[in-house]
């Protein structure tokens, strides 16, 4: 049986991992991606892996473009599996851009942060849309041409990758995307592909959004008192938002969504809780020191954020559907400050939100 072909748009911390270990299990991969040092890195040195252990490591020679050569898979064998791995603001385009390329039956998976599904159905129809949510614990960070680390360790006890079908059903190439996925780390098939994405977007929305207006990294944000309180009040106001839409929410960071929305209302029992979990999970090997969520090292590289895909888009949303997520709106308003310039990344920045 012919292998599919695969091909990674935007090569960057999650892309690029996602396809070195594909790669690496013999799968025809090949990679797109606009920095030329990059791609440049690829071809010459191979892409190189660095986790938290040494069997974790790894460098694989690989197959890359740049984005200019783009137009040559023309005379190549169509492409089976395009995944997306670019900023949720270059959606459309970039799936304009791989939609000619696709094969009859070829579909384009979102691999990325934030909800894009509806973004790219809009360009190649639903029937060819696919969503793979990256889990929790995968935190990984490209640091310089062709070289990425991995700041969270591989754990095994739940699935650090779920793909899922816009309509819920379990299909033969969903579980054939899923034995790919398995090349990169646990992986799972899921029939609540909405439900997964927007428990996913309450993780995001308590943590990039804080570390990109704060400075702080993972650990540092969430030892911090003050800071840990609005991390609260984020997730909380978005387990609000995501069940006033009807979705069925799954574990939050690995914890009820109720202990959430019980601390964000101040109650103090669920507040002493959550203050012990979230502490105990910058302990040890749980999480590197080295650990940035990706909007902050959007900030440190002076690129973009995503802060309108993603705290944005829980307060639009919570609007839409009657139910106010204040802490959203008031920090979307913050990052822009910061990702214009405007404002210092610190602390400071957030203490308003924890009166």
């Amino acid at each position: 049986m012919t292998r599919p072909r695969i091909v990674i748009v935007g090569a960057g911390a999650v892309g690029g991992y996602l396809g070195a270990h594909m790669t690496h299990a013999g799968h025809d991969v090949t990679m797109v991606d606009p920095w030329p040092e990059h791609v440049d890195a690829m071809r010459t040195r191979g892409l190189s892996i660095s986790g938290m252990s040494a069997a974790e490591s790894l460098t694989v020679p690989m197959r890359a473009r740049h984005l200019t050569e783009l137009q040559d898979l023309v005379k190549e064998r169509p492409v089976d599996i395009a995944v997306l791995a670019v900023k949720s603001y270059d959606t459309v385009w970039a799936t304009h851009m791989i939609a000619q390329y696709l094969s009859p039956e070829g579909y384009v998976v979102s691999a990325q942060n934030c909800v894009n599904e509806e973004r790219i159905a809009g360009v190649v129809g639903w029937g060819r849309t696919v969503g793979c949510m990256v889990g929790n614990n995968f935190a990984v960070e490209l640091y310089e041409p062709g070289a990425i680390r991995r700041t969270m360790p591989k754990d095994g006890k739940i699935a650090t990758l779920e793909a899922g079908e816009v309509h819920g059903r379990i299909t033969p190439r969903i579980e054939a995307l899923v034995e790919i996925l398995t090349s990169v780390d646990s992986a799972r098939t899921t029939t609540n592909l909405w439900g997964v994405r927007w428990s996913k977007l309450c993780v995001n929305g308590m943590r990039n959004g804080v570390s990109a207006a704060t400075g702080l990294g993972g650990n540092a944000r969430d030892r911090h008192d003050r800071i840990r309180r609005v991390v609260v009040k984020l997730a909380g106001e978005a387990v609000k938002v995501g069940r006033a839409l009807g979705l069925d929410l799954e574990p939050i960071a690995k914890i009820d969504p109720d202990l959430w929305v019980r601390a964000t209302d101040n109650e103090p029992s669920a507040v002493a809780e959550l203050d012990a979990l979230i502490l105990e999970s910058t302990s040890g090997a749980a999480r590197s020191d080295l650990q940035r969520p990706s909007m902050a090292q959007d900030i440190a590289k002076g690129r973009r954020t995503e802060i309108d895909y993603m705290n944005g888009y829980i307060a639009a949303k919570g609007e839409a559907a009657g139910v106010a997520a204040p802490t959203h709106a008031a920090l979307t308003r913050i990052v822009r400050e910061v990702e214009a310039g405007r404002l210092e990344a610190r602390p400071e920045n957030l203490f308003a939100l924890t009166n």
